[in-house]
């Protein structure tokens, strides 16, 4: 792949992978090419039985610094209706394994819709994130009016939207957009002990945890519950839940085996 780049196993765990977007010379600009690789890379990790949890950066510079706009600035409606970037937008929703972004640098436009694409986001304290595509004429198109709003509220979310200011990574951790900031020379390291940690857990559970936390942006409050009942009910199926269960009452840490 010429876009990204993909480390596994990362340092020397074969349940974490790293994968990082590697266009430097153009801030990691989110290019049609680039997604299709994104795309295939995490599918491909999705199906190995081993990878428990996917860790995506992108550089100290930038994350992602939006789309290509050379890509797109003489673009027709029609254009943007056959272009492949979207569909692998909606492919990342078919991955079932926990994705942390590890943001350092830039995150702006379709960089900081990518981020919110994932789970969670980590980010160093020096990272920057906007939705700047109102000063170019547009708006966003890949989550920035949605994931966004649901992420910090409609006023703020309005505020960024509309002027295209940036925010710094503290900001962005008060109005709840990302989860943890971090030193930026470690962000790399955190973002490998909250993945080893969640490595640790039932594999079976985790995918199960993520899909009802995912469905309670698309559900009633009603709905919710039930969903999250059934997923409830389904863990006791597997062997890791009688596997987690059976250690604590015997008071020793839990071999979990992903079945």
């Amino acid at each position: 792949m010429e876009n990204i780049l993909c480390e596994y196993p990362y340092q020397n765990n074969e349940h974490i992978a790293l994968v990082s977007l590697n266009r430097p010379k153009v801030l990691n600009a989110l290019s049609t090419d680039l997604m299709e690789e994104l795309a295939d890379c995490f599918l491909s990790l999705d199906k190995n039985p081993k990878v428990r949890v996917i860790i995506l950066t992108g550089n100290e510079r930038a994350f992602a610094a939006g789309a290509d706009i050379a890509q797109m600035v003489t673009a027709s409606p029609i254009d943007q209706i056959n272009d492949n970037r979207f569909r692998t937008w909606e492919m990342l929703k078919l991955i079932t394994k926990p994705i942390i972004a590890a943001v350092n640098g830039f995150a702006l436009g379709g960089g900081c819709e990518l981020a919110m694409s994932c789970d969670l986001i980590i980010a160093g304290d020096e990272a920057k994130f906007s939705q700047p595509e109102i000063k170019i004429g547009t708006i966003p198109g890949a989550g920035g009016t949605q994931r966004l709003t649901r992420a910090i509220g409609k006023s703020k979310a309005m505020m960024m939207v509309l002027t295209g200011d940036m925010i710094d990574a503290q900001t962005a951790y008060d109005w709840g957009l990302v989860a943890k900031v971090v030193p930026s020379k470690v962000l790399l390291q955190e973002s490998f002990l909250l993945a080893k940690t969640i490595s640790e857990r039932a594999p079976v559970a985790v995918k199960l945890a993520k899909e009802a936390v995912n469905k309670s942006f698309e559900m009633t409050l009603k709905d919710g519950m039930d969903f999250e009942r059934r997923n409830f009910y389904l863990t006791f199926s597997s062997q890791d839940q009688k596997e987690g269960m059976k250690a604590f009452l015997e008071k020793r840490d839990p071999s979990y085996q992903g079945n």
